[in-house]
């Protein structure tokens, strides 16, 4: 299991959980992610995208 970072007092780190867990979520709520999505979210992880760059990513190519 993948550990959080500790912050300072008082702040809120949220919480982290993994790809299949919010798959599982998703599928609960009917949201199913595409091929081409999928392999979007494997490019990233290869190219070490962090989450800023993944939203800016994602959002160039989604919004329309």
């Amino acid at each position: 299991m993948q550990k959080i970072p500790q912050t300072q007092k008082g702040s809120n780190p949220g919480y982290v959980i993994g790809r299949n867990a919010f798959s599982k979520i998703s599928a609960i709520e009917g949201i199913q992610l595409t091929k081409e999505m999928r392999n979007d979210f494997q490019v990233f992880e290869q190219k070490g995208f962090s989450p800023k760059d993944r939203r800016e990513a994602i959002f160039k190519k989604y919004s329309h």
